[in-house]
């Protein structure tokens, strides 16, 4: 029916073009009927092609959205590569200035692995026999202590960290020169001052370094700073806690310090007994 009604003006149209006959009263009344069809019809129509034309568009912007995402990810992460190389380039820089500043050969190496075990604290690098490394051979970075050598393989090797409740090293605060011996402290990442004589000038903030005096570090290695002092009202000794230069749970390189002078006797246990005034 509604077809009928939009052919007829059609076809009445294409028949009145021919004759030139006028509109009846049967075309105004189809005419009447179909017009609101018609422009009811035509924005239906243009109506479909609004929605799709945004639907297109929507599915567009989408797309585009969807690459935009992957390519900020993309980005974000090279973004996070470059200031991981930044930041290992920098410590590397601080460890080759260190290098170049010393005297004593250093073989560098990266930390690969942490003993999650309680004793003894510490951490494996990959460098071993085949690079020189052997035990009992101090590990630094150039901010200070790290431990020592007490394991070696073919291509890696152990480092028991200062930190841990067996190690002992034998230090001396460098303002003063008063000596002690620093003590690990277990898993609080603190050490323990000992030995030092109540008579001895201690201060908050005092820089300890090593002594030289264990046959193990040489002389002049930064242990740490203290903190915390106790003097009692007797005895022969005060006692203090020292925080490490060095940040133990952030290693990623270090430096094994090839000396001659190294000590070749450590128990198996990795107990250091060599921590003396």
């Amino acid at each position: 029916m509604v077809a009928v009604l939009l052919l007829y003006p059609f076809g009445s149209f294409m028949a009145s073009g021919r004759k030139g006959r006028q509109t009846n009263w049967l075309d105004r009344v189809v005419l009447a009927i179909s017009s609101p069809l018609q422009r009811g019809l035509t924005v239906a129509v243009d109506g479909v092609a609004d929605a799709w034309r945004e639907y297109a568009a929507l599915r567009g912007v989408r797309d585009e959205n969807t690459a935009l995402r992957a390519e900020n990810q993309q980005l974000r992460a090279e973004v996070n590569r470059l200031q991981e190389a930044r930041a290992e380039n920098e410590r590397l820089k601080r460890m080759l200035g260190y290098t170049q500043s010393s005297a004593t050969r250093q073989v560098p190496a990266r930390v690969v692995g942490v003993n999650p075990a309680a004793a003894p604290l510490s951490l494996r690098i990959d460098r071993g026999e085949s690079d020189g490394v052997r035990r009992g051979l101090p590990v630094v970075t150039p901010d200070g202590v790290v431990g020592y050598v007490h394991r070696v393989g073919g291509s890696y090797s152990d480092v028991v960290l200062i930190t841990d409740p067996n190690s002992k090293l034998a230090v001396k605060a460098q303002r003063s020169r008063a000596r002690a011996t620093a003590s690990g402290a277990g898993g609080n990442q603190l050490l323990r001052l000992e030995n030092a004589l109540r008579t001895e000038d201690l201060e908050e903030g005092d820089l300890i370094i090593t002594s030289g005096t264990d046959g193990i570090y040489p002389t002049g290695l930064v242990v740490g700073r203290v903190t915390a002092i106790e003097r009692k009202s007797y005895g022969m000794f005060q006692a203090a806690e020292i925080i490490p230069a060095v940040d133990i749970a952030r290693l990623e390189e270090v430096l094994v310090l090839i000396a001659p002078s190294a000590r070749q006797d450590f128990p198996v246990d990795g107990r250091v007994t060599g921590g003396v005034r």
